[in-house]
């Protein structure tokens, strides 16, 4: 589908304006009788009655979770359940981690053949102290994650931890840019690690950055946990 016109993108920014201006409703609206409610929450519904009529297209996504927080991997992997729910294929790369088993691949399993999971890393920088171990292992997982994105077959592709492979250097930004080009109209791909760029944030479509507020390894000497960590 074609992109939006400059009078498309107008007139969605005031639907948007109004959707904001009514508001949520609930007790987010005090001192407001009930039919004042009731007429409020009627005008909200036909503004986002008109508002999904108007974003019909569909495209693959570039998703990208980033930032200093936990969850991005666990953002990811809620993604790829959902989307097997709807009985599509996804696969998994994971670029950095895979010095261990991971709680998420125990469990994945029982996705037989909706779901393959690749850990081709053998963990953080300093456990495998070997910088050009680390770098042919990015590079293997690479060639892996552009078998699946040229497949057809595979609605979404997680590619963990490969924005912390760009960061340390081990691949270049471009070529990931470039591959994810080689993906299907309606292929979906995450990108997951901190310290994204912001060349390829403006890459993508949809971008969540989590924020760091409490860690209790730094904060409380607590060491990482099964379900929390791995």
């Amino acid at each position: 589908m074609n992109e939006w016109s400059p009078k498309d993108i107008s007139k969605n920014k005031n639907l948007d304006k109004s959707a904001e201006e009514i508001g949520m409703g609930g007790n987010l609206i005090p001192n407001i009788s009930e039919e004042k409610y009731r007429k409020r929450m009627e005008k909200r519904k036909e503004v986002q009655t008109e508002r999904l009529k108007e974003r019909d297209k569909e495209k693959g996504l570039i998703i990208i979770t980033t930032g200093q927080g936990k969850g991005k991997t666990t953002a990811a992997l809620g993604m790829g359940i959902r989307t097997i729910g709807h009985n599509h294929k996804v696969a998994i790369i994971q670029f950095i981690k895979g010095g261990w088993e991971p709680g998420e691949l125990l469990a994945l399993k029982v996705f037989g053949e909706k779901l393959k999971f690749h850990a081709f890393g053998e963990g953080f920088t300093w456990e495998t102290q070997d910088r050009e171990k680390d770098i042919n292992l990015v590079q293997l997982s690479w060639s892996k994650a552009i078998s699946y994105l040229k497949d057809p077959k595979y609605k979404l592709i997680i590619l963990d931890e490969i924005i912390v492979a760009i960061k340390l250097g081990y691949i270049e930004e471009d070529e990931i840019i470039k591959g994810l080009k080689l993906r299907p109209d309606l292929t979906h791909v995450v990108l997951t690690g901190r310290g994204a760029s912001k060349k390829l944030i403006d890459s993508a479509d949809l971008v969540t950055e989590m924020k760091l507020v409490h860690h209790p390894f730094r904060e409380q000497g607590v060491k990482a946990q099964e379900g929390i960590e791995y």
